[in-house]
């Protein structure tokens, strides 16, 4: 990446004069803006082998964070990361990523097109390496506490029993509020967001029990901006869904009803149309289309 700049961490302090940071390291090298750490800075984290569900999730919750007038911190990895990284950039917002590699070694290489997208997009992409070097494992866990020294609270979605995000949560217990999306009891890939919550953590249902915590309003885009969708899909269960959504907000169980497929598929099915931007969900397990 160009103009990759070196920065002692007191210049990170100076943006955020009411909020102390804690100095994880003394410098970080940074690409981009980073005025998006004077707004509330809100962490999404998460496995990098997430269901779709869980991306939809990631990128909704970020997205209305960012909406609100949030910045979106995250660790630029795949799977919920960089749902959220794409998350804010849908609703115009800037996202901050923090590598644990190098800017000239970019680690995932598959991301690099999203990190340029938030460069674009007013956003900055951070190391506290220098740019030559490589990724180790070790990195990634010194990486997750400069997305928490960064952030004002932290929103963990998906993570399971051994997770780089618990990580990134222990960084900021004590410091900064710790929210975790709950799931399926049965589900290995939560089975750390369930840890965290009976350990104290504040169960987050969507992105307005973050706001809240915040003292920051919930911003929902105007009616008439939601794209509608007005082309045939190719699987008959999505077409059902998006039939049965014209007439209006549908619950989950209505859309059951109106499908008659059992549950797993009709969520898969939710998922995909979600991050296709063709319908988005509501709290209460309530969908509508874009």
């Amino acid at each position: 990446m160009d103009r990759v700049a070196y920065l002692p961490f007191e210049r990170f302090t100076t943006l955020r004069p009411d909020r102390p940071v804690p100095p994880v390291f003394t410098h970080l090298w940074t690409c981009g803006s980073l005025e998006g750490l004077r707004r509330p800075t809100v962490a999404v984290v998460g496995t990098r082998g997430a269901t779709a569900y869980g991306k939809a999730l990631a990128r909704r919750f970020a997205a209305d964070l960012a909406a609100a007038g949030c910045c979106i911190v995250s660790g630029l990895a795949l799977g919920i990361d960089a749902a959220a990284h794409q998350g804010a950039l849908d609703a115009s917002g800037p996202t901050i990523g923090v590598l644990g590699s190098g800017h000239d070694c970019f680690f995932p290489e598959r991301n690099r097109g999203l990190a340029m997208r938030m460069l674009e997009g007013g956003g900055a992409v951070l190391s506290p390496y220098p740019p030559q070097q490589h990724a180790n494992p070790w990195q990634f866990l010194e990486r997750n506490g400069i997305v928490a020294a960064l952030s004002d609270a932290v929103v963990v979605i998906e993570a399971p029993a051994r997770s780089g995000a618990l990580n990134t949560a222990g960084w900021a217990a004590g410091r900064i509020p710790v929210f975790a999306v709950p799931g399926d009891v049965d589900r290995a890939h939560v089975a750390g967001c369930h840890a965290l919550i009976r350990d104290g953590a504040t169960l987050a249902r969507s992105a307005q029990d973050v706001l809240d915590d915040l003292r920051v309003p919930l911003v929902t885009p105007p009616r008439e901006s939601r794209r509608p969708v007005e082309h045939k899909l190719e699987d008959p269960l999505q077409q059902c869904i998006v039939e049965a959504l014209r007439e209006g907000e549908r619950s989950l169980d209505e859309l059951l009803e109106a499908s008659a497929q059992p549950p797993a598929r009709v969520l898969a099915a939710l998922s995909i149309l979600e991050l296709q931007g063709a319908i988005e969900s509501r709290p209460g397990q309530r969908y509508v289309l874009r």
